[in-house]
């Protein structure tokens, strides 16, 4: 049962990659594809009846945490208590400069939320990243099961490492380039004219600095975590998890090219639930590896709740995860297409 939990978690993760991460890409790039305020208002059009029900999915993999895994919870929750304050706040903001931008608006109030919304965009697809690579690095878990990591320390991995250091930095950095291309792809797939090509721009850019940074972080993480050189030497079939993460980058480009725009964001979303299943696949059975002892490291056994506990939460985990997907479905389908720029008044 702590492996499948395990599995649904990271599955659930990676659904909230995929579909608020248009959200936050759309963030990103925000302030290059849409130059005047109709154009801007039209950005936020395309993510606007859908980012909130996107969240879900953080919430649902976070509660699920809650009861599936209670130690990693407590443990993860308190040493990146920090961070984690700070990726609330940045969620907030992102969320008030969506609503506010139309109820308070102005020459003055309307770049100003504008700004919040690239701003905060830009740091959750960093802080983001910057916790995927510290869940694969590991942290410094000591003999009670604790641990706890200043923002920065020497910018090194080791046993004293701090949340940013060279390694989660360009995990962020590749983060941040990945969720651009996505958000990109999403606004050439919902708009028309002008600001489509200004996204189709980004994306033939920033692609090969994503295709880049995914082959060095690849490289690196290699080295820095053996227990992904064990795990793929063990289980060869994880190759899997990789080749789809590749052939969905190399198919975003191609499909992107030949101007297929449903089959480009497709693939780009293939491409981040790659990653994600590759991370998770290489650190299993670590939940949470320690870089002081690797026997200190959390895993689906010693973290995971009593076996009653997971099954009967079971139960309820599937009729709510029913209630996500057909809201999902639904919300992607009712509001499929292309959109307008709205009148004054109307909303974003």
């Amino acid at each position: 049962m702590g492996t499948f939990w395990f599995c649904m978690i990271a599955g659930m993760l990676a659904a909230y990659v995929i579909l608020d991460g248009y959200d936050i890409g759309t963030g990103i790039v925000h302030l290059f594809v849409a130059r005047t305020d109709a154009e801007r208002r039209l950005t936020i059009r395309s993510i606007g009846p859908l980012w909130d029900g996107n969240e879900v999915w953080l919430i649902a993999a976070g509660g699920t945490l809650v009861f599936a895994f209670p130690t990693l919870y407590a443990t993860s929750f308190s040493g990146f208590y920090l961070p984690l304050m700070m990726v609330l706040w940045l969620l907030v903001l992102r969320g008030i400069s969506i609503e506010l931008r139309s109820h308070v608006a102005g020459p003055v109030w309307s770049p100003f939320w504008d700004g919040v919304f690239s701003f905060a965009s830009i740091l959750l697809a960093i802080f983001f990243g910057a916790a995927l690579g510290n869940v694969v690095r590991g942290v410094p878990i000591d003999a009670q099961g604790r641990f706890f990591e200043p923002l920065w320390t020497d910018f090194r991995p080791g046993v004293t490492p701090g949340i940013l250091d060279w390694y989660t930095v360009s995990v962020a950095l590749t983060s941040l380039a990945a969720l651009a291309m996505h958000g990109a792809l999403w606004i050439v797939l919902k708009t028309e004219n002008e600001v489509r090509e200004r996204a189709r721009r980004i994306v033939s850019r920033v692609w090969w600095i994503v295709l880049l940074f995914t082959a060095a972080i690849t490289i690196v993480s290699l080295r820095l975590q053996p227990q992904i050189a064990r795990q793929l030497g063990s289980h060869p079939w994880g190759y899997v998890f990789p080749a789809v993460a590749v052939l969905g980058l190399l198919g975003a480009n191609r499909f992107h090219a030949a101007r297929r725009e449903l089959r480009a964001f497709g693939c780009s979303a293939l491409y981040l639930a790659g990653m994600i299943a590759s991370a998770a696949f290489g650190i299993y059975p670590n939940v949470l590896p320690a870089v002081t002892d690797p026997a200190r490291a959390l895993t689906v056994a010693n973290a995971a709740a009593p076996e009653f506990g997971l099954r009967a939460g079971l139960v309820w985990w599937s009729a709510g995860m029913a209630l996500a997907v057909a809201y999902t479905v639904f919300m992607h389908r009712r509001f499929a297409g292309k959109v307008a720029a709205g009148n004054e008044g109307e909303g974003y």
